[in-house]
């Protein structure tokens, strides 16, 4: 994937309006991963590529009201169908590229990632940059409401052996990228990779 963002804003600005309605039932396992990261209140939680904000709800019912939560995506649309939802009360939107984030470095606890890594023009440097903005021992959840085998039937396609989600290649990938991978998870029902920010 190149730089130029306007294929992955074009994509998600057309289906903004009904992302929603087309994944009804994610909710649960967008708490479930959420409840995994092991969240504290008064936390400072960062949603990279938020999209409409589906997990905004249960990170800041992790962090609680002296916690911080903001929710960080590159496509306008989605952050408007966010807002129509009511989900701008949970933490702060921002429009911004995941790819250089607008934050000081070391300012946050954790990181949660849905469906992101796909989109990550160059994932190795753009996971370093999500690694600058926690701090030494902080997380990162890569998550997807369903798993690889289930994500590639419904989008008609085979896995291949270069899938940045599989567990032998995210695992270097995050290694150089200054995370170390504590657990992961691959089920029809879900993904989740957890990993902690290295010192």
């Amino acid at each position: 994937m190149s730089d130029d963002h306007t294929h992955v804003q074009e994509f998600f600005s057309a289906r903004a309006a009904a992302w929603d309605d087309r994944f009804p039932d994610d909710g649960p396992a967008y708490a479930a991963a959420v409840a995994d990261l092991d969240l504290r209140p008064g936390d400072r939680v960062l949603d990279a590529g938020c999209g409409t904000g589906r997990a905004l709800p249960p990170l800041r019912a992790a962090v609680g009201p002296s916690g911080v939560v903001a929710g960080v995506d590159l496509t306008a649309a989605m952050l408007a169908a966010a807002t129509r939802a009511g989900r701008h009360r949970e933490g702060g939107l921002l429009l911004a590229d995941v790819t250089a984030l607008p934050l000081r470095s070391e300012s946050l606890d954790a990181v949660f990632a849905a469906g992101l890594i796909a989109h990550l023009p160059r994932p190795a440097e753009n996971l370093r940059e999500l690694a600058r903005v926690v701090r030494p021992g902080g997380t990162l959840a890569l998550f997807h409401p369903i798993g690889r085998a289930a994500l590639a039937a419904r989008q008609g396609r085979r896995i291949t052996p270069d899938d940045l989600r599989a567990e032998g290649n995210l695992r270097p990938l995050l290694a150089r990228s200054g995370w170390r991978m504590t657990s992961y998870v691959d089920e029809d029902a879900r993904f989740l990779a957890l990993a902690v920010r290295e010192d």
